[in-house]
């Protein structure tokens, strides 16, 4: 686990997808601002950027490894955090995947969605959700809090993989990709200050 402040290193590089995760004042958008960005490998290598107010414009290693076309995002409610990185840095983050997504097409014989309940059922791993609430905007980040956060993204690639047998098996693979393309639509309407579900109701 490694924490960096404002930017990942130069050296730091991701090998066709990397776990993504975001932590924030809160969860508006355009009123709460972003505080941590955590990555992780495929191998399991959790990289924490930790965000100073209004020092984005020193993100550029970050924000080509987020824009970058030959590298997956994968995330877990995706609809927020590309929103708060889309709004933070100015960019268009793709391509992506959401384990949400794809856990509510082929998990209809639940309710449960949450990362806690995905790792718990999928991967019998027992993840804490304790410092969600937590002040994020601190200089200095506890050990309880660094923990939460690496523990966000350690296991998403393990959930992709088993998530992408289930897909596969109820031939749902293609309407999990549209999905996930319609995202950055989505995300697009709601920083316009557009409310995306009113506009397909009567």
């Amino acid at each position: 686990m490694y924490l960096h402040q404002n930017d990942l290193p130069s050296d730091v590089s991701f090998d066709g997808s990397v776990a993504v995760d975001t932590e924030t004042m809160g969860l508006v958008t355009r009123r709460d601002r972003l505080c941590l960005v955590q990555l992780c490998s495929s191998t399991g290598d959790v990289h924490m950027v930790q965000m100073q107010k209004d020092r984005q414009d020193k993100s550029e290693n970050l924000k080509k490894v987020l824009t970058s076309p030959s590298i997956l995002k994968i995330f877990h409610f995706a609809r927020f955090d590309i929103s708060i990185l889309n709004h933070t840095f100015g960019i268009k983050v793709a391509p992506i995947y959401c384990t949400k997504i794809a856990s509510k097409l082929v998990r209809t014989y639940t309710d449960k969605h949450g990362l806690k309940n995905l790792c718990k059922d999928i991967l019998g791993v027992d993840i804490s959700k304790q410092e969600q609430t937590s002040d994020w905007g601190r200089r200095e980040l506890s050990k309880e809090q660094l923990k939460y956060a690496s523990g966000d993204v350690l296991h998403l690639h393990a959930l992709k993989e088993k998530l992408d047998e289930m897909l596969e098996r109820e031939g749902k693979t293609d309407v999990a990709r549209d999905c996930f393309r319609m995202i950055d639509l989505i995300s697009s309407l709601e920083l316009s200050g557009v409310v995306p579900e009113e506009l397909f109701q009567h």
